[in-house]
């Protein structure tokens, strides 16, 4: 098993089924609790652990997604809202927001569910048209908000999948 990618990889080449999206709106959602259940009764020395040897520590993984959710809603918010030809967003060093001191060593307990509600709320309204919408991302190229919308709903499984997995390799109950 890849410990980077225990789901597996995102498909940037699968199709997002019209019918698809509520799910992966709902699946969205569903990450604050999901990663409530992941860390529910851990220790700050269990939260200090690293899911894999070299990767972030539970609790960086725990701040990371509610990060991720603020930019991509601005990600969401900016491609809806510019001319065509999409411009070029910036990229997020996910690494260094990770290992700020904010997110290395801050309490779990503050992270809360606003930034995902707050995407949620934006995903919930878009039609079929804003759906087919594009950014250009400057490492993935030409992204349609559609798969964005899969590729958010794949990143909380991903990482939830982190801290469960670590949890059953160490035995932690």
């Amino acid at each position: 098993m890849d410990l980077s990618y225990p789901i597996g990889k995102f498909d940037f080449k699968a199709a997002v089924a019209l019918d698809r999206r509520a799910q992966l709106i709902a699946e969205i959602a569903d990450a604050p609790a999901r990663f409530r259940d992941a860390v529910r009764g851990l220790d700050d020395r269990q939260l200090n652990t690293p899911y894999r040897p070299g990767g972030w520590t539970v609790r960086q993984v725990i701040h990371h997604v509610p990060d991720s959710h603020m930019n991509s809603y601005i990600r969401f918010r900016l491609a809806l809202t510019r001319t065509r030809p999409p411009s070029t967003l910036r990229s997020v060093e996910v690494g260094g927001t990770a290992r700020r001191h904010d997110r290395a060593g801050g309490g779990i307990a503050q992270t809360d569910r606003r930034p995902t509600s707050t995407l949620v709320a934006l995903l919930g309204g878009l039609s079929d048209a804003d759906f087919a919408r594009t950014f250009r991302h400057p490492e993935l190229g030409l992204v349609r908000l559609d798969t964005n919308l899969a590729l958010y709903a794949w990143h909380g499984k991903h990482h939830a999948a982190h801290i469960t997995g670590l949890r059953d390799r160490m035995g932690w109950k």
